[in-house]
Order: structure tokens, then sequence, then C-alpha cells
């Protein structure tokens, strides 16, 4: 960022980022609307005079519960919904999610709604949009010089007496302990097959594991990837020659850069159960979803239309265990357990009393409407009418 070295207040990194209390009574800018990004502003405007948040493109915000107070990853991480948007065109698909993101608040009128492009910016939180709705947060767009004391910004508004400019950029992955050609094969994730695995090695004796970026959670995703590299360590399962290594990166580097994918990135989110039932089938632990509808209908069904958890990927093959089964049918039941630590008497009783209150009380105040109408003078009843 231009001017940043005569900047003459205080400047970090998200990693550097410790406790908000001694950014007590400053103003603050943070650049970048990551998840790092939105954490630390939220948290820093409770103690900060004043936090801005500044975005380059914007991003979708939403909250990590869903509607009737389900776990959102839980909710969307189906497969049934993944065969749906698979069907549908890009265009379409994207718009629909800008109306499903859309719902819990209008991000345009919140000025940070996304630029329009193929890849879709999004963070989980759930305290950001109130803190900006209250003004401890105001978010501007990206940076485009520094000043001693100001910050210029990419629209011409200018923000002065700044105090510390937090960096929440990103990272760019290093491997300085492995051999020097190793080191450009390794700083991203799509230089890797299947994003693990460098592919000019002569013995895969080396796997780069959680150097992804995916649409649910990420330690499902790493012991299934663990799961894989101790199979191929063992020997138990077999990589393709380098040749069809090296071509199946290229294949994929080509679709990602014709989908749009922006220049310089070291990871690309990937959606979940894709990236799940690959490296499923590497090992092949994937559930036969049609055979299980003819198996076992009842499992089938909370397979397909149910959250796509890992204890689908110990029904079959390696590491299968036994109570899979069970634990896929009980799992919104596990989900619900730890919430309801308080009692609450779900007997019919107050419904009942109010409905017998209801049956009684309708004719009663019917009879003594009519009684009243009944003995009123003429010209009184001829007033009402």
């Amino acid at each position: 960022f231009p001017g940043i070295n005569k900047f003459k207040g205080r400047y970090l990194h998200s990693w550097e980022y410790k406790d908000p209390t001694e950014f007590e009574g400053e103003r603050v800018i943070v650049l970048g609307t990551g998840n790092s990004g939105g954490d630390i502003a939220a948290e820093v405007s409770r103690t900060a005079a004043q936090v801005f948040l500044s975005t380059r493109s914007g991003t979708w915000v939403i909250s990590r519960i869903s509607d009737a107070g389900w776990p959102m990853d839980m909710v969307f991480t189906k497969r049934f919904m993944n065969s749906i948007q698979r069907l549908l065109p890009a265009g379409f698909s994207r718009r629909m999610q800008a109306k499903i993101f859309s719902r819990w608040f209008n991000h345009e009128n919140y000025g940070l709604i996304p630029l329009e492009s193929s890849w879709t910016p999004l963070i989980l939180n759930d305290e950001l949009p109130s803190r900006i709705l209250c003004g401890s947060v105001v978010v501007k767009p990206n940076v485009k010089e520094f000043t001693e004391t100001s910050v210029i910004f990419e629209d011409g508004t200018v923000e002065k007496d700044i105090d510390v400019v937090i960096f929440a950029t990103g990272y760019t992955p290093s491997f300085p302990f492995l051999e020097e050609s190793l080191h450009s094969a390794c700083k991203s994730s799509i230089s890797l097959y299947k994003q693990i695995f460098p592919p000019h090695l002569e013995k895969h004796t080396l796997a780069i594991i959680g150097l992804i970026e995916v649409t649910g959670s990420i330690m499902a995703a790493v012991e299934l990837q663990a799961r894989w590299v101790t199979r191929v360590f063992k020997g138990s399962c077999k990589l393709p020659e380098m040749n069809h290594l090296m071509n199946e990166i290229a294949k994929q580097k080509k679709d990602l850069y014709k989908r749009g994918m922006p220049g310089g990135k070291n990871k690309v989110r990937t959606i979940f159960i894709n990236y799940m039932d690959d490296i499923a089938t590497c090992i092949g632990v994937k559930p036969n979803v049609p055979l299980l509808f003819l198996s076992d209908p009842k499992l089938a069904f909370k397979v397909f239309f149910g959250p796509c958890t890992s204890y689908q990927f110990r029904l079959t093959g390696p590491g299968k265990w036994e109570k899979a089964r069970t634990t896929i049918l009980t799992q919104w039941d596990r989900t619900l357990k730890p919430l309801k630590t308080r009692v609450v008497d779900s007997s019919p009783k107050h419904s009942s009393i109010s409905c017998w209150l209801i049956v009684l009380g309708l004719p009663t105040l019917l009879g003594a409407a009519l009684l009243t109408f009944k003995h009123l003078p003429p010209l009184q009843l001829c007033w009402i009418k």
C-alpha cells in the first residue's frame, strides 16, 4: 500500500493480534473482509473509539445459526441441495445464493455487497452486522494511500487521525525447510494433486494436509485427507503415474481460470461434498446412495437429505465403523442435546386450560349479548342501529 512506510501510527498483521483492550480509545482501520478481518473488526469495536473496515470487493456475511436455530453448516451441507446446485446454471445458482444470503440483512445497505464475480466471497460472523448498525464499525472501500496520520480511500474519502492499521490480508504458504525444487509446487494447493500431493516426486512420501478451503467443515475434510495419505504411505492405495498427475492438475487449473479464479490465489474454495466424495473415492469409502435406497431406505434418506457428516464415510470400505448407521440416524438428537439444559414442562396443561376457556366462554359471551339486546328500550335499540 503506497505511503505505509511514512505512516506514523502502528500497523500490524492479523496474526499479531491478541487482545482488543490494547486498542482502547483508538481509531483503527482493519484491511480485509475475510473471516479474520470480520472477527477482529467486531471485537476491536467494543473498546476502540472507532473502527473502519476496508474491503476491496465486499463479502457476504452469514450467521452460524440458520432458520429455527439449527447450525448453518448442517442445514446447507446436504447431498440433495448439492445435487440441485450442480444441475442449475452457474449464473442462476449465484442469484439464488445471493437471495439466500440476503435474508438476514440487506448487504447493499451495509456497504458489504460483493462485486459481480463468479467467485463468491463469504464469511461467518454473527456480530459484525450489529456493530455496523450501531456505528461502531464503518465499512469503507479499498485503501488508495496512507499519509502520516490519515488514510485515503479509492472513493476519495479521507479518515484522519488514524492510530492503528490491522492488515487482515491473508497469508502466503511457505515451507522453507523443504528442498528448493518443492517450494513452487507446495506454495499453492492448486499445484498439488487433489490439493495434497506434490506431483513430481518419484516416491510419494510427502503430503500437504490442510492447505485447502472448503465450503463446509475443514476438520472433516482434513480427517479424510489424513485417512487417504496414511494409506498411500502404507502402500494400500496407489497414486497414478506422474504424467497423469501433472495432466490432471493442469486441467484443474485451466478450468479454474476459465471460471474466473482471481489471479494470485494460493487456495480456492472447493465445494465440500464434491471434495469429500472425490477423496473418499480414492480411499474406497464413498457411500453408494442409489444402492442404499434399495437396501436401506431409511438410512439412504438421512444420507441424501440430511447433513453430510464424516459418519457417511464410515459406512463402507477401509475404516468401516459398525455404529456409523445409528450415529447418522441420531445426529440431530445429539445436536440438540447440549442445548436442552433447561427442562421445560411440555405437557399440554396450559393449552388445554386455554381451550376450555374458549369453549365455555364463547357461549357465555353470546348469551350475555342476547340478553342485553333483548332488554334494551326500543328507542335505544334504534339509536344503536
